[in-house]
């Protein structure tokens, strides 16, 4: 059982996925004919709870009770085989235009704004979803864009009940209406160079071999290498600092309300006042002094709970959420003192596994 080799979270591989063909890039509701837009729902890389299933269709779900992830990100596959340099979303107040550098923000406590090395405030257009890399994080002077491609695909609807193309009913009364549901509908498929791959942290080891990985069914080849310990010492490092910057999504708050930081969760805590004081500073876990953040991501993911005698029955989806995006950067009033695999787990929400399982905030010092 993998749960004996480690039980914190503290992560020890790197978990390589490297597509053969296609990977699955939709998120939500499949697409109507009415209103196949190409880019409408689309969703890439796959977060970490993808991969946690992975791990419970290969061991077993009780086998990964203590299992941790983080992710996603991306990397040249030899430079990562040889180097364990990979790519990590770019701060937010690491401004870039036309694919380069331009400036880097700092929070100035006496004029209460955002600005540069000069004093400045920008206001420029800025290019967006850039990443950094991680051997660079200390003194980034580079950046990357994403390498993969959305290629849209239409595939026939398949029946609710059997793996084949649905026939559209042709009864007198539904005659007129045998055309708004359609026997199509649009995937969202993705394309990587064959010199990269998605990467992800992880507390256990996977065996090396060709996986499902994500919706459609489309086939991985995945790897797994021991964390080398420069990246250790980065990843374990206290967050000694009052500035600091996610690298993977955060989920803060309540089952029912999403939160830009954590807050502590009290048992039998009333749901009126958690309604009625949102903001209450008695609630939150960090003196916050302010942040730098885009628009929330909407967060959902799928729990199996298929069996033997129903291979295909429906997945759990979980509850809706939003979460801060990853490249978020937090200035606290006091220094945190606490590297990520030592905050509390109680700071995130659960349903089923703490969200901390997928490496929900996990941060870096700036």
């Amino acid at each position: 059982m993998i749960m004996d080799e480690q039980t914190s979270a503290l992560f020890q591989y790197l978990i390589l996925v490297e597509p053969l063909g296609f990977l699955y890039g939709s998120a939500g509701r499949f697409l109507s004919p009415e209103n196949l837009v190409g880019r409408s729902g689309s969703s890439f890389p796959p977060n970490a709870a993808t991969v946690s299933g992975i791990f419970a269709a290969h061991y077993g779900n009780d086998a990964i009770q203590n299992l941790h992830l983080a992710g996603p990100f991306w990397g040249k596959t030899e430079e990562v085989n040889s180097q364990q340099n990979f790519y990590v979303p770019t701060p937010l107040t690491y401004l870039v235009k036309n694919g380069k550098l331009r400036h880097k923000l700092s929070w100035d406590d006496t004029k209460e704004g955002w600005f540069d090395e000069e004093g400045q405030a920008p206001t420029d257009k800025f290019d967006k979803g850039t990443w950094i890399a991680i051997s660079d994080w200390k003194n980034p002077s580079k950046v990357k864009k994403e390498p993969w491609e959305f290629s849209p695909h239409l595939h026939p609807r398949l029946a609710d009940d059997q793996r084949r193309v649905a026939i559209p009913k042709k009864t007198d009364q539904e005659e007129d209406e045998q055309d708004e549901q359609g026997s199509l509908f649009l995937e969202n498929a993705v394309q990587m160079p064959s010199n990269t791959c998605l990467v992800y942290l992880s507390t256990h080891k996977l065996e090396p071999d060709w996986y499902r990985f994500g919706g459609e069914g489309h086939l991985v080849e995945v790897s797994c290498l021991g964390l080398n310990e420069q990246n250790k010492t980065l990843l374990n490092q206290s967050i000694i600092e009052k500035q600091f910057a996610l690298i993977t999504p955060a989920i803060w708050g309540s089952n029912r309300l999403s939160y830009r930081e954590p807050i502590y969760l009290q048992k039998g805590c009333p749901k009126k006042y958690e309604q009625e004081n949102p903001d209450s500073n008695n609630q939150f876990v960090w003196s916050l002094e302010t942040l730098y953040t885009g628009r929330p991501n909407p967060f959902r993911y799928r729990l199996g709970n298929h069996n033997n005698s129903n291979p295909h029955q429906p997945k759990l989806l979980s509850r809706g959420r939003y979460a801060v995006p990853a490249g978020t950067v937090y200035v606290l009033k006091e220094p945190l003192n606490k590297a990520w695999q030592d905050w509390d787990e109680s700071w995130f929400p659960k349903e089923g596994p703490s969200l901390k399982r997928w490496g929900c905030g996990l941060a870096l010092p700036l």
